[in-house]
């Protein structure tokens, strides 16, 4: 197992300032960092990456999909503009030295048709489910192209399931594993990520279950995005689950606080829920080492 820690406790724009941070996250024990890449700036990842190096930290990194930029805009244009910026989020994520690139790529974060533009409250009774089979389609379009690019630099895209609150496009394991196996592209997979799932599923051992065989990523995130094993996850079924699918690879920590005022306001965190920054990345590790390894 590989252990992460996402730096969007820290900032939303990684810079030579936050190499201190890089340098207590290696102190502390993580094997590797996730770099937000909400800046697309190739140099600066490019110097981002050559400090991890120095440290011996890898990278994973996580990006989102905007309103300008929607991979399932009824727009062909912002479909494409949606193609334009995560290839070149990509490259970000290639001149960092980045593994992974992460995150709600699929849609717009937290943003939700208006019933009656769509297709009304009663044929969304109907279909059970809000999304458009147009909106499915157009989606596995446009990161099919950037599945392409990211295999020429050695990336991988993995789609990330958000819940209700955040998204409607994919709330569950097991439909984040299908889209991924109709794409069928080896650089395109899927995570799990304990927040979303302790909201979004009925059974832990069956989602993890139901997307074995398209999981290359996990974000381990407390049920109030503090310290894990300190909240209301179900971490005993959480673990278990990983253990008996084989899954040995990235474990990310993503945890948030109010550092940073737009992002608190983004995930909803109007109270501190820990001490520091640096107990809180030290407990988290202890504590998925003590689950893994124990």
């Amino acid at each position: 197992m590989k252990y992460g820690f996402n730096l969007l406790l820290w900032t939303t724009d990684v810079q030579e300032a936050d190499f201190p941070t890089l340098e207590k996250l290696k102190e502390i024990g993580y094997d590797g960092v996730e770099l937000p890449i909400f800046n697309l700036d190739v140099d600066n990842f490019a110097k981002i990456g050559a400090k991890c190096d120095e440290l011996g930290l890898g990278r994973t990194s996580v990006t989102v999909s905007t309103d300008e930029e929607n991979p399932i805009s009824p727009d062909a244009a912002v479909r494409q503009k949606a193609v334009d910026r995560l290839k070149v989020a990509v490259d970000c994520a290639a001149a960092a030295g980045a593994t992974h690139l992460c995150g709600p790529l699929h849609s717009a974060l937290g943003t939700f048709p208006p019933s009656d533009e769509l297709l009304g409250f009663r044929e969304f009774a109907a279909r059970g489910v809000a999304r458009t089979e147009d909106e499915w389609k157009w989606c596995q379009d446009v990161l099919g192209q950037v599945a392409d690019h990211a295999q020429t630099n050695d990336v991988t895209l993995v789609f990330e399931y958000l819940n209700r609150f955040e998204c409607y496009f994919a709330n569950c394991a097991a439909d984040a594993a299908r889209f991924c196996r109709e794409v069928g592209h080896p650089n395109l997979k899927m995570m799990y990520d304990t927040f979303h799932a302790n909201i979004e599923e009925k059974c832990i051992r069956t989602a993890v279950q139901d997307c074995k065989d398209q999981m290359v990523h996990v974000h381990i995130s407390e049920n109030d995005r503090s310290t894990p094993g300190k909240g209301g996850v179900n971490w005993d079924a959480s673990f278990a689950a990983l253990k008996e699918v084989g899954y040995d690879g990235w474990m990310v920590v993503e945890a948030f606080g109010l550092a940073l005022p737009d992002l608190a306001a983004a995930t909803k965190i109007w109270r501190r829920m820990y001490d520091t920054e640096d107990a809180l990345a030290t407990d988290a590790l202890a504590f998925m080492k003590s689950r893994v390894e124990g």
